[in-house]
């Protein structure tokens, strides 16, 4: 059983930055492809940001590039989201997810793997 754990959610304030962090119980995420995702209020669940497995090649949504940055940290066995220039716009669940595989995807479905989701949100 994997289970996947999100952390480093809460309140700022527009401007401001928040690192989340997504570790597993039951597996490693070392070499697997991680993505993290977002539902705003009201809206869809939608992709943020990827980190392939092997080179940790990593991909954006359009509106964070620039301000998000995914990352891998094998000592530590976890994999996280560093988040600058926040908007309100960005306030909304976040979640991560895990493949078996290596490559990453921008579509939710192709996860094998999810958290619970952690809650960000920015204030004006």
């Amino acid at each position: 059983q994997v289970t996947l754990i999100e952390s480093g959610g809460g309140l700022v304030q527009a401007g401001g930055s928040l690192r989340l962090s997504c570790t597993a119980s039951g597996s490693s995420l070392g070499s697997v492809a991680v993505g993290w995702f977002r539902q705003p209020p009201g809206k869809e669940r939608e992709f943020v940001a990827a980190i392939s497995g092997g080179l940790d090649n990593t991909y954006y949504k359009d509106s964070v590039k620039g301000r998000f940055i995914i990352s891998r940290d094998k000592a530590e066995d976890t994999v996280y989201l560093q988040m600058n220039s926040l908007k309100p716009e960005d306030t909304a669940v976040y979640f991560c997810a895990a493949r078996r595989r290596i490559i990453a995807h921008i579509e939710a479905v192709n996860y094998d793997y999810w958290g619970q989701g952690t809650q960000v949100t920015v204030s004006p």
